[in-house]
């Protein structure tokens, strides 16, 4: 499998990797950047960095990479600005000549200077346009005061006039004529400030006011109706307009102190009631010729923005590939002649005509003499995995990868996860009621996948929408499954026939299986739906599933076995088929093997054996007799060669290998031969696994081995009985999964169709919906989906599964969206 298989493309291969080589490119200088564009374009060769000793700064094109970032700094700043504006770049290209790095790079230095110009001029027209709406708002609110202030006065005096001509009566002061006669030129003359104060300050600002004056001021304000936008902060806000009449030099200088601390914005006033008019019209005039002004930068803006959000896509494409194709150029070493770039990297078998046929295409575009040298190295370094995945299985392959990235070329549990993984999820969530509500919703996702793929989506629903397949085939399976549990929301129904039982008398239900007499046939498909309901349903579904979940366990558990023969016969190594295959096939299945056997022939037989008396006693006393558990005839001595079997298999796992392993060190540097065995020892020798298949190793600790193999032993052998247990998980989270669905059905939908009530009714339908989507198609399929990747991880993967690789990184365009999310 491990062989170079013809065509360009060969068919997809998910059980092992892809063969993968070493190469070698001696790339002339003028074609180096071409030829790097189109392998990245093709997307099957990974570098490797041959300047790995240099800094960033010291490498041949850091200034390209500078002018680059320099370029994506610009387009980062244009994209801000087109979101504010509200702009969506466009997607369409425009079709026509590419465009080049230098001239693009002096296009958007002169967008960039245009746009800051405008950002520059726009703020200030507008914190002035804010000033002046502020100045006029002064005016105005001001104005109203100062103008029924003196209406005031007015009133006052023409009162006061009329009194003095009246007759005078016992009632008039006697002092009046003194206080009207005082000299004007004695008067305090009151000082005033004008301003706007954020309204939700205003009341502090009046208390500092009071407390700073010593009461020596009079304050009035007015609530500005509308929020209004302040020239300094830019940001809407409700203020009021506010006046301070005070007296004297040192209370103004106080006010404007406390003004400035506030942030309260001071705008002169007049008292001159036509002047006041005169401002107001003219601020007026001042604000509509700012407004025209502001929109007409506005719209020569967005016109910018627009030509920019035209060709943005293609912009910023264009400089990626520009900074990802001088990153790689920067990983290649300058030969010494200077004249050339040496590069090295990993390429799938399958892609060697491709990557040379890029090659001499690089080479007649950009007019060189001399073409680029590819050859092939021979290397004992150990290659990256690649697995070529399609929208279907990718979901599955990451649920593996998750877990460690496959060694080159070792058997990949995912071809079998496509299926086990599902079905495991699914005995433990068989509903097909509930299954159908999983398929719908996935049904959407994969409806719409073309449209939601191009969609930013949040965290969770981009999870689900990745895994869509995952959660497709689960779905299927559980539908699969619930028919066989004959489970729909807990509810059976006979689809398959009519039910092989029927009651003996009324009160059959309280009974046990005595209550139910056997009418017809066996009903032909999955669990009889008379079981539900009945006093027996328990402890019968508990034993079938039960002894279910541990069939499944075994046949799990020796699938990862075999898997592992697969990769001793791929890689050679006979010693792990001798000494790790063939003793743990006999081991698990002398055991829990034998156990599957007899489940199957009691299922076969309707025997009333106990089999946990038999596994017990198979252990604790071996020769004695079976009596009524027997099975089948020769029990008592298949057991005994079964338990022998598994003792022998325990030192054979044991202690052959480590001596083995050490007599083949010794031939191979004593004799200095080779030997056809790849790698010492897959698991203990984790170090072949990164080196020549075994060579190049100059000491062997025989005790670090042994003891290595040791826990490798009594891994297996503890494992075999936990691993096991393990899987009980299967009958337990389905026995969950049942009991929550039956309580839902019954405590709360037929209790409340039982008060008769459409109110209560509708509420108990409601209540049913939400625990239903809540508890057991939300959290019951996590967690059975969370058990089912541990029984794969775990219970199964460790058997063959080494997982130290590391993933085939290829340079391509087409991950440069994915890097740059």
């Amino acid at each position: 499998m491990g062989d170079v298989r013809g065509g360009c493309c060969p068919p997809m291969d998910l059980f092992r990797s892809e063969p993968m080589q070493l190469v070698q490119l001696i790339i002339p200088m003028e074609s180096a950047h071409l030829t790097v564009s189109y392998l990245g374009d093709l997307g099957l060769l990974q570098f490797k960095d041959l300047n790995s000793e240099k800094s960033p700064f010291q490498r041949t094109y850091a200034a390209q990479i500078k002018k680059c970032g320099e370029m994506a700094r610009k387009l980062r700043f244009f994209k801000e600005q087109m979101l504010k504006a509200g702009f969506s770049s466009s997607t369409k290209f425009v079709a026509g000549a590419d465009i080049d790095v230098d001239d693009l790079e002096v296009k958007l230095g002169d967008f960039e200077a245009e746009l800051i110009e405008m950002n520059a001029n726009g703020e200030k027209l507008q914190r002035s346009y804010n000033e002046l709406a502020e100045y006029k708002l002064v005016w105005q609110k001001a104005g109203e005061f100062f103008a029924s202030a003196q209406h005031s006065a007015t009133a006052q005096q023409r009162e006061m006039e009329s009194c003095q001509m009246g007759e005078e009566s016992i009632e008039t002061p006697l002092l009046q004529e003194q206080e009207t006669s005082i000299d004007l030129s004695k008067q305090v003359k009151l000082g005033f400030v004008t301003g706007l104060v954020p309204r939700e300050i205003s009341m502090a600002f009046e208390r500092i006011l009071f407390r700073a004056t010593r009461g020596n001021v009079f304050l009035k304000q007015v609530p500005v109706e509308e929020p209004i936008t302040d020239p300094v902060s830019g940001e809407k806000m409700e203020k009021n307009v506010f006046v301070v009449f005070y007296s004297g030099e040192r209370a103004r200088n106080k006010i404007l102190k406390i003004c400035e601390a506030f942030g309260a914005n001071r705008y002169p006033f007049a008292e001159d009631l036509g002047k006041q008019a005169l401002m107001i019209s003219e601020v007026s005039g001042r604000i509509s010729e700012l407004k025209t002004t502001i929109d007409a930068g506005l719209l020569h803006r967005d016109n910018l923005l627009r030509t920019i959000g035209d060709q943005f896509e293609q912009w910023n494409l264009k400089v990626k590939k520009e900074k990802s194709i001088y990153h790689t150029l920067n990983m290649l070493s300058l030969d010494v002649t200077k004249k050339c770039l040496v590069a090295e990297g990993w390429s799938p078998v399958f892609a060697t005509k491709q990557i040379q046929e890029a090659l001499q295409r690089a080479a007649f575009d950009s007019n060189s003499q001399v073409g680029a040298i590819f050859q092939v190295l021979h290397t004992r370094d150990s290659p990256p995995t690649y697995f070529r995945t399609n929208k279907f299985t990718s979901a599955f392959q990451e649920i593996v990868d998750a877990y460690g990235v496959a060694k080159y070329q070792e058997a990949n549990p995912g071809v079998y996860t496509i299926i086990t993984f599902p079905f495991l999820f699914a005995v433990m969530f068989g509903d097909w009621g509930h299954g159908i509500c999983l398929l719908l919703v996935t049904l959407y996702f994969i409806v719409r996948e073309k449209k939601l793929s191009s969609q930013k989506l949040g965290d969770i629903t981009e999870m689900t929408f990745g895994g869509r397949y995952v959660i497709m085939m689960m779905s299927l399976f559980s539908i699969f499954t619930g028919l066989v549990y004959n489970e729909f929301f807990s509810v059976p129904f006979e689809l398959f026939g009519r039910s092989a039982y029927a009651c003996r008398d009324l009160s059959c239900r309280d009974a046990t299986t005595v209550g139910l007499i056997k009418v017809r046939d066996t009903y032909p498909f999955g669990v009889d739906p008379a079981w539900h309901g009945s006093r027996s349903e328990l402890p019968f579904l508990n034993s079938l599933k039960m002894k279910m979940s541990i069939l499944l366990g075994v046949a799990q558990m020796n699938l990862g076995i075999i898997l592992s023969y697969s990769n001793a016969t791929f890689f050679g190594n006979g010693l792990n088929i001798w000494f790790q295959f063939i003793p743990q096939m006999i081991f698990l299945n002398s055991l829990f093997g034998y156990l599957s056997l007899l489940i199957i022939v009691k299922w076969c037989t309707g025997s009333q054996a106990d089999l946990y008396h038999i596994m017990i006693y198979m252990f604790l006393s071996p020769t004695d007799e079976l009596g009524e558990n027997q099975l089948f005839p020769g029990q008592k001595t298949v057991q005994l060669v079964l338990l022998l079997l598994a003792l022998v298999s325990v030192p054979w796992m044991l202690l052959p290998k480590p001596f083995l392993l050490k007599k083949q060190h010794e031939n191979r540097h004593q004799g200095q031969s080779y030997t056809p065995i790849q790698s010492t020892d897959e698991t203990l020798h984790s170090e072949a696994n990164h080196d020549s298949h075994g060579h190049g190793h100059e000491e062997f600790e025989f005790s670090e081995v042994f003891v290595h193999q040791l826990i490798h032993t009594i891994e297996f052998v503890l494992g075999a009985v936990s691993n096991t247990a393990s899987y009980l998980r299967l009958w337990a989270l389905s026995l969950a999964h049942a009991e929550l669905s039956v309580v839902f059905y019954e405590k709360v939908l037929l209790l409340a169709w039982g008060f008769n009530n459409i109110i209560i009714l509708l509420v108990g339908i409601i209540v049913f919906i939400f625990a239903t989507v809540g508890v057991l198609l939300v959290m019951e399929t996590l967690s059975a989906f969370l058990h089912a990747l541990r029984l794969h991880w775990v219970e199964f993967q460790n058997k063959f599964y080494e997982g130290d690789g590391y993933k085939f990184y290829p340079f391509s365009f087409a991950l440069l969206d994915d890097q740059d999310d």
